[in-house]
């Protein structure tokens, strides 16, 4: 089992910054990639983007790529998302996600989530 804690959202407004972390417990958390996911009111919840293992590899969704930043820090146990130049769209709930099978966009991949952490832009 790998438990996630997302924290750091809030309400800012649009061309703000935030940066989410997600910390983790259980098992090694270097054995698995990790992901972030979010899910506005009324949508499916959507990739955002993605961190190797290693974390010498990441992959975003094109709304946030060059706006959003997936780093990790293994000895912490804990990746992040530092999103610049927020956007009314970025609002929703941020999930963090891990995969043991490697980087993926794919939800039904990561078999451990987070609880979520509420990010909310004003325009």
């Amino acid at each position: 089992q790998v438990q996630l804690v997302e924290s750091g959202g809030g309400l800012v407004q649009a061309g703000d910054s935030l940066r989410l972390s997600c910390a983790a417990s259980g098992r090694t958390f270097g054995n698995y990639a990790m992901g972030w996911f979010r899910q506005a009111p009324g949508k499916e919840r959507e990739f955002v983007a993605t961190i190797s293992w290693s974390g010498g590899n990441t992959w975003y969704a094109d709304s946030v790529k060059g706006r959003f930043t997936v780093s990790r820090d293994n000895a912490k146990n804990t990746v992040y998302l530092q999103m610049n130049r927020l956007e009314p769209e970025d609002t929703a709930v941020y999930y963090c996600a891990a995969n043991s099978g490697g980087t993926s966009n794919n939800i039904p991949s990561y078999a451990y989530w987070g609880q979520g952490t509420q990010v909310t832009v004003s325009s």
